[in-house]
């Protein structure tokens, strides 16, 4: 199904084609050999980096394309359409980027054209394994050394855990609470990180996610971003934009599965008819398509807010909650639509459905983003 976009500029437009011709070309063709295998796709990631796709929104002093926000979703929703494994690693690693592009100093941004270009790939760390919602209770301690921090903890369900080359560690450099809590920029192999074995994850296994250990791990103090005690606004700050990010993937893979679930009912003949003929199938899809585009609709409102610069934590914590709840609704009904056939691997609704449920965990779960919601109507 072609979907209608109404893009700010020529430059945008052209942005999109792009990566539909690369989604088409890099990412359909690997999917499903690479999620039996459960291999990450680093060398893809890196192509979609010098096409300049991981340094969308961006100032281009630093090698982005200083792109609305919008347009990034956009981008991001053609990669998940194709293969959700890969647009997720986009996301991540472009909320990895974040700490260093909008808190980072001078110094530390000259690692950004390396970081956005894609050669450097990131892993935020901020859950852990008693504090994954609570992320202001977290206990990873960061002690000051001289010239060094000594970072002691475990990090859990990072994505790129083994595969990144740096990495943002929330940890507590101060007291208790919101406020205790620093962000320090870590290269891969410093010692006493630690990757752990990769959990055995229901989907997205070409995006394998392990727990971190941090066992007297030296991160050089020049490393510390925003200062000490703001790592708790950083986070915060970059899980707005990251919410968009998981919005956006769960629309294309929602996107994705209504399309295979119309063409699939469009070919099945039962009772002498096409079975999207039958009103009670074709009810389910339309409700499907309706779902899916007031749930792009969302996302885009709350990007646009964000590109004028205007509060937008409320609207992103809505978009990614009605998101996700929608690409599992669809997903759902897509094996439904299919029967049988849906529920075989020969299908890729089989893997659009077990791959929709970690949009509803992932950069805070949706009763976390009620919890956001409710709150702020609480304060009027």
């Amino acid at each position: 199904m072609t979907v209608e976009r109404i893009l700010p500029t020529d430059e945008a437009h052209d942005l999109l084609e792009l990566a539909t011709e690369l989604a088409d070309r890099e990412l359909a063709p690997k999917a499903v050999e690479y999620e039996q295998r459960a291999e990450f796709p680093r060398e893809t990631l890196r192509t979609l980096g010098r096409a300049g796709l991981l340094g969308l929104p961006y100032p281009e002093e630093y090698g982005g394309a200083a792109q609305p926000y919008e347009v990034y979703l956009q981008v991001l929703e053609i990669l998940a359409g194709r293969w959700l494994a890969a647009a997720e690693a986009v996301s991540v690693h472009t909320l990895s980027c974040y700490p260093v592009a909008a808190f980072g100093t001078e110094a530390q941004r000259e690692l950004l054209p390396d970081m956005i270009g894609g050669e450097l790939l990131g892993a935020y760390c901020l859950s852990e394994p008693q504090g994954g919602s609570d992320a202001a209770a977290l206990t990873t301690r960061a002690v000051r050394d001289g010239e060094e921090y000594v970072v002691t903890g475990t990090k859990a369900w990072i994505t790129h855990a083994h595969t990144a080359d740096f990495y943002n560690i929330f940890c507590r450099t101060g007291g208790p609470g919101p406020k205790g809590i620093s962000c320090l920029l870590a290269d891969r192999g410093t010692p006493g990180i630690a990757p752990q074995a990769a959990e055995r994850t229901m989907g997205l296994r070409s995006s394998p996610v392990a727990q971190l250990v941090f066992e007297e791990a030296r991160v050089p103090a020049e490393r510390l971003i925003g200062g000490e005690g703001k790592g708790f606004t950083i986070a915060m700050a970059a899980l707005d934009s990251g919410r968009l990010g998981i919005a956006a993937c769960a629309v294309g893979l929602a996107q994705a599965a209504l399309d295979y679930a119309v063409q699939y009912a469009r070919e099945r003949r039962q009772f002498g008819r096409a079975i999207i003929d039958f009103q009670g199938l074709g009810f389910i899809l339309a409700d499907m398509a309706t779902q899916i585009s007031a749930a792009r609709a969302l996302m885009l409102a709350a990007a646009r807010l964000r590109d004028a610069g205007r509060p937008y934590s409320v609207e992103a914590a809505k978009a990614k909650l009605f998101a996700s709840d929608v690409a599992m609704r669809v997903t759902t009904e897509a094996v439904q639509v299919l029967g049988g056939a849906g529920y075989v691997a020969d299908h890729p609704v089989e893997r659009y459905f077990r791959e929709a449920k970690v949009l509803q965990i992932v950069e805070g779960t949706n009763q976390i983003q009620r919890m956001v919601i409710s709150r702020a109507l609480a304060k009027g």
